[in-house]
């Protein structure tokens, strides 16, 4: 479906005008009744005013360790928000607003706030730096940001290197002319700006594994209907569902599952910051959460705490941000009796598109095109491929890629599908199976190698807690796989352990496919999305 552009609220036209052209977009298709918007809308006003009037309002919306809001009580702190941004910050629709904190309720207010008066939220990874942040100030032009207290350095020092930034408000915290002081006497009412269903609202910066970042750019529709689609078709979440999980609302995985989820249909989120296994699993405990969202790597490392807690309410667990791997899933069920639900996203496409839960879930497998998707795999010459090729994944829906001026929006689309960066394999039940980033893919004296394959089999070994399969460089064989191995106990390492490892992969997959290199890590470098950084690895083995 091609845009339709009705007049948009934006005052300051720079997002507009930093689409991509209109040729370069993929096809969008809304082929779902409940994905049919009104070409004038704005988000926040669906999360908010809408679940207050159908009766919603005195049920809670967010929770944390010393905060709990109902559904009125966050539209009007939103709203006294809203105030600060446009009285005292003199912000107009169209302008880009920074946002950095920590997952709890005052940065969830925040990024509702900045998409009811009309702005753009581009929100950041807590972790991230001075050089970092400036990058992505000066690549949006941002102007003003909210900031976290305990996070304000990074941004005050990024903000000397890029002074396009010229103003920042300081939440959870009681200082003079911060967020919380100046809303304290604001008005609990605020009109939601009059914005159009594809005026761009959100965005969102790619995690940077593979080099500079990229800014992908969604409309107040786009926000709707990802909460339209995976979660009402497969995690098929209620209103009395608890919402809980790791990843930051920075990261559209966090953003839509730890927010606007639970928000859309009246369930309640749980937003706490810096959890360990541990904690994660105390936390479900105590605040009888239904619906955990992590990473693989986080189930991994939650297996040996799950005896000490009760987990009687957690009924779905939802893996995304890296592929899955069958001994996760495999030792995940065994331990809790939960079927995981795993999923691919993408930050272009805001999230999951493919996914699979309960008696659909297959072991290997991601899962299938939810509703309101298609996808297939693309073979050499760029044709939809059949059953058992591994190719480039190909997808289409509501949502798609729309960089931030980057010429890499060419590479991203083809022929209206969005091409994600995965090599799949798509089996004769339609079920996608993973096998590795299309850059990924190891060629070794003629053989295709896929990392994650190797990987699984190094998992299932007992001495081996994490491990990352790369490829490179070797003038031989043109690359050797070479494996980053975390082990359970790092004394073991030895050189008498390496054959071990590599005697263990070549007696459960083709021998070619085997580690002719193994190197001990005390840790594999990871975003703080928690995929591993596998073009750090490749450089270190370089």
């Amino acid at each position: 479906m091609a845009p339709r552009f009705p007049v948009s609220a934006h005052v300051d036209t720079f997002a507009f005008e930093h689409l991509p052209p209109v040729e370069q977009w993929p096809e969008l298709i809304f082929s779902l009744p409940e994905l049919q918007y009104p070409e004038r809308i704005n988000c926040a006003s669906a999360f908010l005013e809408e679940m207050v009037q159908k009766g919603f309002a005195d049920k809670l919306a967010i929770r944390s360790a010393n905060t709990q809001w109902t559904y009125a009580e966050l539209t009007a702190k939103v709203n006294q928000i809203a105030h600060v941004l446009v009285d005292d910050m003199h912000l107009v629709p169209g302008n880009r607003v920074l946002l950095r904190g920590a997952n709890n309720p005052m940065m969830a207010a925040c990024i509702l706030a900045v998409w009811k008066v009309g702005c753009i939220a581009v929100p950041t990874m807590p972790l991230l730096r001075a050089k970092e942040l400036s990058v992505i100030i000066n690549k949006a032009q941002i102007t003003a940001a909210l900031c976290s207290a305990a996070l304000h350095e990074e941004l005050n020092a990024a903000q000397s290197l890029s002074p396009v930034l010229q103003q920042v408000k300081l939440f959870n915290t009681d200082v003079e002319n911060s967020v919380d002081t100046l809303m304290a006497n604001k008005s609990s009412q605020f009109s939601a700006v009059d914005t159009a269903a594809e005026d761009v609202c959100l965005i969102s910066f790619t995690s940077g594994t593979t080099g500079m970042p990229k800014g992908t750019m969604h409309f107040h529709r786009d926000v709707l209907a990802i909460c339209d689609c995976f979660p009402r078709s497969t995690l098929q979440s209620q209103v009395n569902d608890v919402f809980i999980g790791t990843p930051p609302l920075a990261f559209t995985f966090g953003l839509g599952g730890l927010l606007l989820f639970p928000l859309r249909i009246g369930a309640t989120a749980v937003l706490l910051e810096k959890l360990t296994p541990e904690t994660l699993l105390k936390a479900i405990e105590e605040y009888q959460a239904s619906i955990c969202f992590t990473a693989p790597t986080f189930y991994r490392q939650m297996l040996s705490f799950v005896p000490q807690f009760s987990l009687q309410s957690l009924k779905k667990t939802v893996s995304a941000g890296e592929a899955l791997p069958v001994a996760t899933r495999e030792a995940w069920q065994a331990a809790t009796g939960l079927v995981m639900i795993d999923g691919i996203g993408a930050t272009e496409m805001l999230h999951i598109f493919i996914s699979a839960a309960g008696t659909d879930a297959r072991a290997g497998a991601t899962g299938k095109a939810i509703p309101g998707y298609q996808a297939c795999v693309l073979d050499e010459e760029g044709k939809p491929a059949g059953a058992g090729v591994i190719g480039r994944l190909a997808v289409k829906g509501p949502t798609g890629c729309r960089y931030l001026a980057d010429e890499r929006q060419k590479n991203y689309v083809y022929q209206g599908w969005n091409l994600t960066g995965d090599a799949y394999e798509m089996d004769a039940d339609g079920y996608f199976h993973y096998r590795a980033r299309t850059d990924d893919m190891i060629i070794t004296a003629g053989y295709n190698v896929a990392g994650p394959e190797v990987e699984e089999v190094l998992l299932k070994h007992p001495d081996v807690a994490e491990c990352a399969v790369v490829g490179l460089p070797d003038e031989e064989r043109g690359q050797i796989v070479k494996a980053f191995v975390v082990l359970r106990d790092a004394t073991k390492a030895s050189d008498a352990l390496v054959k071990t490892l590599q005697d263990y992969v070549k007696s459960n997959v083709a021998p070619y496919k085997y580690p002719r290199a193994i190197e001990f890590r005390d840790a594999l470098p990871r975003t703080e999305t928690g995929k591993v950084q596998r073009f750090k690895l490749k450089q270190a083995g370089a």
